[in-house]
């Protein structure tokens, strides 16, 4: 029962840390407490999966993000248009290419050429990443150690950056 209360007494101690890091993710205060809520809620349903050694605000932390990606993910899915039209009318109606001048497109040309300079070793999971696959996917489907995979993306990310600093 001692644990019990220490939980909740801990996670309530970091309510205030929590809600600016659900700010700060969601820019937005509804959304924020919302997550807040859902995450406290989660935490508390999964109070038994927490080991007394591990860092207590981290895992706490790592709920909150992992419950924002999830609704950020669904949100983009929800939002995804599919043409059941016969003719694909709306897939055929011109769409705004989302560079707002012509220095976007440059821009976008200058990314990659970047990512076709890399080694397929580091462009692959990188690309794959970017499309949306979960660091375990890309590990499975390269046939790949989890760690290996991270630290692909880390270092092609870190290179990128490098690369197109002048962009910043």
């Amino acid at each position: 029962m001692k644990s019990n209360d220490s939980f909740k007494d801990r996670l309530i101690g970091l309510q205030g840390n929590l809600l600016s890091f659900a700010y700060q993710l969601t820019t937005n205060r509804e959304q924020a407490e919302d997550l807040l809520q859902d995450t406290t809620l989660k935490a508390l349903d999964n109070e038994d999966k927490y080991v007394d050694n591990v860092n207590f605000k981290g895992w706490i932390f790592t709920i909150m993000r992992n419950i924002f990606i999830n609704n950020y993910r669904q949100t983009v899915r929800k939002a995804t248009v599919i043409d059941q039209t016969e003719d694909l009318y709306h897939l055929n109606i011109s769409q705004d290419s989302g560079y707002a001048t012509p220095e976007g497109s440059f821009a976008v040309k200058e990314i990659s050429t970047a990512l076709d300079s890399f080694t397929d070793e580091y462009r692959v999971p990188f690309n794959m990443f970017v499309a949306g696959y979960k660091y375990s996917e890309i590990a499975d489907k390269l046939s790949l150690p989890l760690g290996t995979v991270k630290s692909r993306i880390f270092f092609a990310r870190k290179r990128l950056r490098g690369m197109l600093k002048d962009y910043k």
